[in-house]
C-alpha cells in the first residue's frame, strides 16, 4: 500500500459526523482507508460500511456479527492499532473521551468533532497532545474556522469571534420558547446534524460548549472570546488581531469542508462535489447581538467554563440527560436550562478532577438530573 495513504479509525461511524467523514473517503480512495469503525445502534448502516470499506476492526454498542473479517474490539483497542495515522472522534458525548486519550496517548493524531471530549477533559488533554507531540485536529466548522485563521499568527491574537446560527427559535420570546415541539427544534434552517448537536444549537448550549473548546484548543482566555449571531452560517468564525485586521473563514454551511480538511491537513485537496462561494449569490451577511435572555444554556455555559473544575462535566452530563428527555417528549423546551442549572446549583466542586473522578461525576450528575426532571413532572 502507498506510503501517503492515510488509516482511519472512525468512532461513531453511523452518526452524521461519521456518514459525511466516509464521503470524503469515497471521494478519495488513494488518500484514505478505513482501518476500523466504530458505530452506534444502527447496526444495519454499520454492517452497510463494513462490507463496503471492510476494516480490519469494528466495534458496535449492540452486538453484530459482521460479514468480513473484521475483528470485533473496543474503541479504546481500535485506536491503539499499529496502523492507524488518525482517529476522527465523532461520537457523541463522553463515549469520545476515553478513545480519545487511548488514542493520544498511543501516539495517534485525533480529529475531533466531539465537544464534550475538550470541555469535561481539556486540563487533560491538552497536556496529554503536548506530551505525547500528536495533533488534535478540530473539525466544528467554528473551531476549523479559528483553526485556519491562526495559522502562522497566533501570538497577534486580540480577540476571537464565535458565530452562531441562532438556531430556530433566535426570534422567538422567552414565552414562546416554552411550547416548541420536538419536531420544531429539530428543523435547523442551516445545518444537517445529529439531534443531540440540533437540540444544542437551538438552546445555543452548543455555543457555550464550543467557547470552552476554544479556550482550551487555542489556549484563549475566555476574556478575548466572543459569541455573534450570524444566522446565515456563511461565515464560521473570525479572528481579530493586534493591528486590527480581522480574518474569517468563510464556506457554505457544509460539514464536508472541515472534516475534509482535518482529514487532508496539511494539505488542501480538490473536491468537485463541494461547492465553491458564490457572494453575489449570497447576498447579504447580517451579524446580531447574542439575547442571553432567551438562550439561558448559554449563559450556563459560559459561567461553568469560567467557574472550570469539575463544573464543565456537571453541564455536560445534565445537559445530555435534558436533551435525552426532551426528545421523548418528557420534559419541555425550556425545562432544559431548568435542569442544568438545578444540577449545576447541587454540585461541589472538585479542583482539577483526574478521569476517574470525571467519570464518577458525570454518571452521578445523570441520576441527579433524572431526579431534578422526575420532581418537576
Amino acid at each position: 500500500m502507498p506510503s501517503n495513504i492515510k488509516n482511519l479509525v472512525i468512532l461513531g461511524s453511523t452518526g452524521s459526523i461519521g456518514i459525511q467523514t466516509l464521503d470524503i473517503v469515497r471521494k478519495f480512495p488513494d488518500k484514505f482507508k478505513v482501518s476500523g469503525l466504530a458505530g452506534g445502534k444502527n447496526t444495519g448502516l454499520l454492517k452497510q460500511q463494513i462490507a463496503e470499506f471492510k476494516p480490519a476492526a469494528v466495534y458496535a454498542v449492540d452486538t453484530i456479527n459482521p460479514s468480513s473479517p473484521a475483528k470485533l474490539m473496543s474503541m479504546e483497542d481500535m485506536c491503539r492499532m499499529d496502523d492507524v495515522d488518525l482517529v476522527v472522534v465523532a461520537t457523541a458525548g463522553k463515549a469520545g473521551l476515553l478513545p480519545s486519550l487511548t488514542a493520544i496517548e498511543a501516539g495517534k493524531d485525533i480529529a475531533i468533532a466531539n465537544k464534550e471530549v475538550l470541555v469535561m477533559a481539556g486540563h487533560i488533554v491538552m497536556p496529554a497532545v503536548k506530551r505525547n507531540k500528536v495533533n488534535i485536529l478540530p473539525v466544528d466548522s467554528e473551531h476549523s474556522a479559528i483553526w485556519q485563521c491562526l495559522k502562522g499568527e497566533e501570538k497577534f491574537v486580540k480577540r476571537i469571534l464565535l458565530t452562531a446560527s441562532g438556531g430556530p427559535f433566535y426570534k422567538y420570546n422567552p414565552s414562546q420558547l416554552s411550547s416548541v415541539s420536538v419536531e420544531q427544534t429539530l428543523n435547523h434552517p442551516t445545518w444537517k446534524m445529529g439531534k443531540k448537536v440540533t437540540i444544542d444549537s437551538a438552546t445555543l448550549m452548543n455555543k457555550g460548549l464550543e467557547t470552552i473548546e476554544a479556550h482550551w484548543l487555542f489556549s484563549a482566555s475566555y476574556d478575548i472570546i466572543d459569541i455573534v449571531i450570524h444566522p446565515q452560517s456563511i461565515i464560521h468564525s473570525l479572528v481579530e488581531f493586534a493591528d486590527g485586521s480581522v480574518k474569517a473563514q468563510i464556506s457554505y454551511p457544509d460539514m464536508h469542508y472541515p472534516i475534509q480538511y482535518a482529514l487532508s491537513y496539511p494539505e488542501r485537496y480538490v473536491n468537485t462535489e463541494l461547492k465553491y462561494i458564490d457572494l453575489p449569490q449570497i447576498g447579504n451577511l447580517t451579524f446580531e447581538q447574542v439575547d442571553f435572555n432567551r438562550f439561558p444554556c448559554l449563559k450556563l455555559a459560559l459561567e461553568a467554563g469560567k467557574k472550570g473544575d469539575s463544573y464543565p462535566v456537571v453541564l455536560c452530563a445534565a445537559d445530555e440527560i435534558a436533551v435525552e428527555l426532551f426528545l421523548s417528549g418528557k420534559i419541555s423546551f425550556t425545562d432544559i436550562a431548568g435542569i442544568v442549572s438545578a444540577a449545576l446549583d447541587k454540585h461541589t466542586a472538585i479542583a482539577g478532577p483526574d478521569i476517574e473522578q470525571i467519570l464518577d461525576i458525570d454518571m452521578k450528575t445523570r441520576e441527579i438530573a433524572y431526579e431534578i426532571a422526575g420532581q418537576r413532572s
